[in-house]
């Protein structure tokens, strides 16, 4: 079903943007784990809206419950229910896009598969729906830290439109990547991302970027040779976020222009253990891990809801201008970091375990 990921870690997020309530269903989750909405806030807290002047003001605390599969404190091995009440949702501030579909969104697109959707504020497009992602990962990441103690999974802003940071993808810290409300490690960079985003939310318009990642410390092994290969999960991980249009792993697109002489990375031995040289394959060979950093970047577009009219098409099939009201991110690149650490995540976390379920290492 579209609402389900994984396999032997398998998450069921639910809820729309301004119903009742979202969250997520985590079944597959070994027993034993320590796990407390304490473990799991955290994420949510830099994932939530309000958390800064350049994204969406919508006032949500957030607040995450355990509603089941935990008992004093650990996980039992049964399904792990997480919900977040909605508290700030605003549903008379979309009454205009009940009638006329949203340029670059998924209006138009929800009513044409379904014949009904939920016009107040996206419904299950809106980006509030991560909140089920981020706490299922919270889940992930504990269990990781279990298995596979060592695992660092670091995303952060590489670019925000023309404005590109330097960033040095070994030594980059998550409290780097915090130290400013962008998510930049470069502060110089940071510094005019932020006044650029301030523009253009005052120009209202929007704004896309790119976010890259890393992740230290992942054994080889990982992955299945064939159609469930390690990148190609966490491509669709990536890709399944809203606002997501491209995804590259290692050299990526820039492989292109190298011969394989150039591009291949030699191994050596170091430190009593298999290594290469180089990492243009970005830690994934064959589709499964080979112990190196596990490197990737995910492209965003601008927000598609901005305050500015525009040319559009109501339901009745008559041309219309329609401008956007409510509250949105003027790009989305701050709050899809522990986004994409989510994902990333669920991925390794599924992938452990079925490696653990086929060859019980």
């Amino acid at each position: 079903m579209s609402s389900q990921f994984g396999h032997a870690f398998r998450i069921s997020t639910f809820g729309e943007s301004h119903g009742g309530a979202v969250g997520v269903v985590v079944d597959g989750c070994p027993p034993g784990i320590e796990l407390t909405e304490a473990d799991i806030q955290p994420d949510l807290d830099r994932r939530r809206p309000g958390q800064s002047e350049i994204v969406t003001p919508r006032a949500e605390e957030d607040a995450c419950r355990i509603l089941s599969g935990t008992f004093q404190g650990r996980t039992m091995g049964t399904p792990i229910a997480v919900v977040v009440f909605n508290k700030d949702a605003r549903p008379e501030a979309y009454a205009e896009m009940e009638t006329a579909f949203r340029p670059s969104h998924a209006d138009y697109t929800y009513e044409a598969k379904y014949g009904v959707r939920n016009w107040q504020g996206g419904g299950r497009a809106s980006a509030r729906e991560t909140i089920g992602r981020v706490a299922a990962a919270a889940v992930a990441k504990k269990v990781l830290a279990h298995f596979s103690a060592g695992i660092e999974i670091v995303a952060w802003v590489k670019s925000i439109h023309e404005l590109v940071a330097e960033v040095d993808s070994e030594k980059v810290t998550q409290a780097d990547v915090e130290a400013n409300i962008v998510r930049c490690p470069d502060a110089a960079m940071a510094a005019r991302m932020i006044e650029f985003i301030k523009q253009v939310r005052a120009d209202g318009d929007s704004v896309g970027g790119v976010i890259e990642c890393v992740v230290r410390g992942c054994p080889p092994g990982w992955g299945e040779p064939v159609f469930d290969k390690i990148e190609a999960d966490l491509a669709k991980g990536m890709l399944s976020l809203p606002a997501t249009k491209g995804f590259e792993i290692g050299s990526g697109f820039a492989g292109t222009r190298m011969r394989g002489s150039e591009h291949n990375d030699p191994f050596e031995m170091r430190g009593g253990k298999v290594r290469t040289r180089s990492n243009r394959s970005g830690g994934v060979q064959g589709g499964i891990t080979n112990g190196e950093a596990v490197f990737f970047r995910v492209a965003f577009k601008p927000t598609a809801t901005i305050f500015r009219e525009q040319d559009t098409v109501n339901t009745t099939g008559e041309n219309t201008t329609l401008k956007a009201r409510g509250r949105h991110d003027p790009c989305v690149l701050p709050r899809a970091v522990p986004m994409i650490e989510a994902m990333t995540a669920l991925v390794l976390c599924d992938h452990a375990l079925r490696q653990r379920a086929q060859t019980g290492r």
